[in-house]
């Protein structure tokens, strides 16, 4: 697989995942935890939620969202070594790797507000992590976070807690409507981490998890910065194209080109591709938009009008 600049050590004792918990049961964390519980039947699998309606659901026949094929692979596994549960202090203290998969709203008052993200979720649930865990951790941030978000976790983490803790980006690619298939077969898993002793331990030790069902081709491990910009990185690519094309529609209209003409004239070029080249009202859902004013409020704070334009 590829490694980016960064090389696993081969010396390094590295333990087995017995036990994953995922915090989390919404869009993000579900379907993966379904399909991580169906490819690794000797691995345990919890996820765990405060919403008691929401588990309830999961735990029921009426589930609270639809994905093809979701409800016949959880049927498969719900009850045998897959669970749903309210229980924080229980599922983080038994599980070797700790998969969060939270809400990263945009802010709506004070410094940044519209652009800059909301982190209480994650702090939140770095403070339970920290108040359960009886040893050390590897903690995954499944959900798409600004870059330098795990800094903050880190620091919640030692200010609460003795034990040393390590925290991986692994970012969530998959897409509504297609979760199952994506997660079962995805183009590309993405791990990032720290340069460190311990960071390369639980790297490895997630990249051999997925390798149970994934080509390690298509596992990319990368440092923890990288990983954590590469999804903003990747979805402000795919709004581009969107809204280039739509640009590009508002001129056929004037001139009476076919932009549909257009769309596979320019696809076809390998350069360019033609995916996500379909003129439409605009992006739906809050990801794009999210992610996008996530960049923007990055920029400022960095200091970068060239990338903030």
């Amino acid at each position: 697989f590829f490694l980016g600049s960064r090389a696993l050590s081969t010396e390094m004792s590295k333990q087995t995942v017995h036990h994953v918990a995922v915090i989390g049961a919404g869009h993000v964390g579900v379907p993966h935890a379904i399909v991580m519980a169906h490819k690794c039947p000797d691995v345990k699998v919890t996820i765990v939620d405060d919403d008691h309606r929401k588990i309830a659901a999961w735990n029921s026949t009426l589930l609270p969202f639809f994905e093809p094929s979701l409800q016949e692979t959880l049927e498969e596994v719900r009850g045998v070594n897959l669970s749903f549960a309210t229980d924080f202090d229980a599922a983080i203290k038994s599980a070797d790797v700790i998969m969060a998969s939270v809400s990263t709203p945009l802010k709506d008052s004070g410094a940044g507000a519209g652009y800059a993200p909301d982190l209480q979720f994650w702090e939140r649930i770095a403070r339970l992590i920290a108040q359960s865990a009886a040893g050390p951790k590897t903690i995954v941030e499944r959900s798409t976070v600004p870059v330098k978000s795990a800094d903050i976790i880190k620091q919640v983490l030692a200010f609460n807690n003795p034990h040393p803790m390590v925290v991986l980006s692994n970012p969530e690619f998959a897409r509504e409507g297609s979760a199952m298939m994506d997660q079962a077969s995805p183009e590309r898993v993405l791990i990032g981490g720290e340069d460190s002793e311990a960071a390369r331990a639980a790297v490895e030790q997630l990249v051999d998890l997925y390798a149970r069902w994934i080509p390690r081709e298509r596992v990319i491990v990368s440092g923890l910065w990288s990983a954590e910009l590469s999804k903003l990185a990747a979805n402000a690519f795919l709004a581009q194209r969107i809204s280039s094309i739509n640009a590009i529609s508002a001129l056929c209209e004037k001139t009476g080109a076919d932009v549909s003409e257009v769309a596979y004239a320019v696809g076809v070029d390998s350069r360019v591709g033609r995916k996500h080249l379909t003129a439409s009202v605009g992006f739906g859902g809050a990801c794009y938009e999210t992610h996008l004013r996530n960049l923007i409020y990055l920029s400022r704070a960095f200091r970068l009008p060239q990338a903030n334009t």
